[in-house]
Order: C-alpha cells, then structure tokens, then sequence
C-alpha cells in the first residue's frame, strides 16, 4: 500500500487553510495532519505531528515563515518545506530557499500545480512555480557574469526598499506601496546607508544600478 503523504498548513487565514484543506483531501494518496496559524505554531505542530510536508506562507504574525521554514528544517530536516504565498517578490523566492524551502508555489497558481507542489518535493524533489524559477535561472546567469540580483547582507525588506529607492520611488511612494509609514522607511533607508557604508540616497541609487539590483 503507498504511503499517504502527511501534510501541515500554516497561514494565518481560515479561509486559505479550509480552501487547501479541502483541495488537498479530494486526493488519494494526500492527508492533512494539521493547520497552524503562524510561524510558532508550524514549529510545535511539525514537533507533535511530524508530517511529511509543511505548505508554509511566508507573512503570518508572530514568528513569521522564513524563520519557521529555517527551525524545521534544522530540527527536522527530512520535513519538507513548500512555500505558498502570493509574494512574487525575488527577495522573498531566494530567501526561503536559503533557508531550506523545496519548493516555492504562488497562491494564486492553478489546483493542479498545488498537487503537484505536494507530490514533488514530499518525493524529495524541488518544485519551483515557473515565473519564478525564470528568476532562479536570471540570478543564476547574472552571478556567472558578476553581478547578483539581491543583496544578501540586505533583509528582504531593505533589498525591496533599496529596488524600489533606485527606480525613483519617494518615502512617501514606498510607503503606500509597500503599506507601511514613512518613518518606517525612513528607518530602513537610514538602516541600509550604515550597512553599505553609505551617506546619501543618491549614493544608494548608485549602488543598486551597479549591483545590478533592478
């Protein structure tokens, strides 16, 4: 008899977890073991239930999914991590593979590719929704020729506010579009002129186009 695959959801919306749930139970061979409704609660559930996969959103309160994604699989690391989310985000994409994803599904891909996403990487294997695979391979060319396409001593967040910085954006615009305030992003800008050693925004703009950032 083929083993069932055990399935955890995290995301800290009711909706989403009954939706998947009830999309990932319709298929033989598919359980779900358990719904957490952040980071915290992923990290307990996977301790107590051991699945096999973790579908993992990425912003939920508390402890959010990169830093879960990061604590499973370093206590578990048979467990595999899918994350599904409806950030397209490069920043987000590389970083949740850096901290141990297997795969990386948007939520607003079809139910096929979420059955798929599951079957995939609880075999072991890497999913990666094709839009953003199409940015694993860009990075990949970029490095190659010496430039990368994020910063990795950045934080999600900053490289997403220096991208932003360099394509023109205003506080003010950052903010609005990013639903934060603008003292936040003032806070971050300051942040990122200390960590690259830099005193300006015209001179954070410099270093994006040269780091190739865009």
């Amino acid at each position: 008899m083929t083993k069932q695959i055990r399935v955890l959801i995290a995301d800290d919306h009711t909706i989403v977890r009954s939706g998947v749930r009830m999309l990932l139970e319709a298929e033989p061979g598919i359980a779900v073991v358990g719904e957490a409704v952040d980071g915290r609660q992923a990290i307990e559930l996977t301790r107590q239930l051991q699945p096999d996969v973790v579908l993992m959103d990425i912003g939920m309160p508390d402890v959010d999914g990169l830093e879960a994604t990061s604590r499973i699989k370093a206590q578990w690391p048979d467990v595999s991590v899918l994350a599904l989310t409806m950030h397209r985000s490069e920043e987000y994409f590389f970083e949740m593979l850096k901290k141990g994803a297997s795969g990386y599904l948007l939520k607003g891909a079809e139910t096929s590719d979420l059955i798929h996403a599951v079957r995939v990487v609880a075999g072991g294997e890497v999913f990666l929704y094709p839009t953003m695979a199409q940015k694993l391979v860009r990075d990949y060319v970029n490095l190659k020729g010496g430039e990368t396409a994020v910063d990795p001593q950045l934080s999600p967040r900053e490289n997403e506010i220096l991208h932003l910085l360099a394509q023109g954006y205003s506080n003010k615009e950052i903010a609005d579009k990013l639903v934060i305030s603008a003292s936040t992003v003032h806070t971050h800008r300051t942040n990122l002129m200390q960590k690259l050693g830099l005193s300006s925004r015209h001179e954070l703009i410099q270093y994006a186009r040269q780091r190739g950032l865009l």
